[in-house]
């Protein structure tokens, strides 16, 4: 090989690596834009403030569980998009989206981290089985839920599954929105027993 053909080779390697160093990232949220939080059943939105809660934190299978966006493709299985990346670990973008949900829904308040003085308060915990996502088709959220009163003369606690899927555009911001409206509507799902056990009433779980 001639100088001047190592030269040319190296020269286009350099201008590939250029080329993938400059290529653009794109970061996504699951916190709604406020007021874009997505719809909630009337019955979540209504009554009486319900008891503080607080918000475990979530758990997200492995598969998912990357910086970048996963998802499905018919033809290649499952896609690690480098160039679409959450902007904080998925697990605490799930966590604080449904916080942010659960807070607008209840009429409360997030009281995680903030001492009880053993007052009335509801614990919250999502194991989240399924986070899928094909874009141009659907975003799915699954996963099994806990509320429990604490602090109260009437302990109770229910355990949960929901499964929400969304119909969704073509792009991957569709994708993403598609996400935050299924945990708007886990939310209300939650909200549903969470306002039983604050009223001190029987709850059940709700069908999905």
């Amino acid at each position: 090989m001639s100088r001047v053909t190592a030269l040319f080779i190296a020269g286009l390697g350099a201008l590939a690596l250029s080329a993938c160093a400059s290529a653009p990232l794109h970061y996504y949220t699951l916190l709604a834009p406020a007021g874009e939080a997505g719809t909630a059943s009337s019955a979540a939105l209504s009554g009486a403030p319900a008891l503080p809660f607080e918000l475990l934190p979530v758990s997200v299978p492995a598969q998912v569980d990357q910086p970048q966006l996963v998802v499905r493709d018919g033809a290649q299985g499952m896609l690690l998009l480098n160039g679409e990346r959450w902007i904080a670990p998925l697990a605490d973008e799930l966590r604080s989206a449904l916080a942010a949900d659960l807070v607008r829904v209840l009429h409360s308040r997030d009281a995680t981290g903030l001492p009880a003085n053993d007052q009335p308060r509801l614990r919250i915990q999502l194991d989240v089985r399924s986070f899928d996502s094909q874009p141009g088709s659907y975003a799915l959220l699954a996963g099994t839920w806990n509320v429990r009163m604490l602090n109260s003369p009437r302990p109770a606690a229910i355990t949960c599954t929901s499964s929400v899927r969304e119909t969704v555009g073509p792009g991957y911001a569709a994708l993403v929105q598609g996400h935050q409206q299924a945990i708007a509507a886990l939310a209300a799902h939650i909200a549903v027993v969470a306002r039983a056990l604050s009223a001190g009433q029987s709850a059940v779980c709700p069908a999905t």
